[in-house]
């Protein structure tokens, strides 16, 4: 059993930035592809982002070229820098962490961009 916790969110004005982190209780961090998914109100949960243990990183068009994917397998941290936000930006964001079969959710950190 993995636990995540995520942490960061809040409140940022359009243009602006925020760093989220998920912080992984787990030995094994390097086996897992760890994900970012947001979850806007009323609105299906949709991924943004992915990086593989090795750093290769993939991006959600919304959030291409504006946020930036990162991992410390050393702190076993996955880190997400969100920059140029948007008030389409708001949602609920979770980390996900995945190996083979298992998977692990966050409960979750808010982010609203609001002026």
């Amino acid at each position: 059993q993995v636990q995540l916790v995520e942490s960061g969110g809040g409140l940022a004005q359009p243009g602006g930035s925020l760093r989220l982190s998920c912080a992984a209780s787990t030995n094994s961090f390097t086996i897992y592809t760890m994900n970012w998914y947001r979850q806007p109100s009323g609105k299906q949960r949709e991924w943004i982002a992915t990086i593989a243990n090795r750093g290769i990183a993939n991006y959600a068009d919304s959030v291409k070229g504006r946020f930036a994917i990162s991992r410390d397998n050393v702190r076993n941290t996955m880190y997400l820098q969100m920059n140029s936000l948007k008030p389409e930006d708001t949602a609920v964001y979770y980390c996900r962490a995945v190996s083979g079969f298992a998977t692990f959710w966050g409960q979750g950190t808010q982010v609203i961009v609001s002026s």
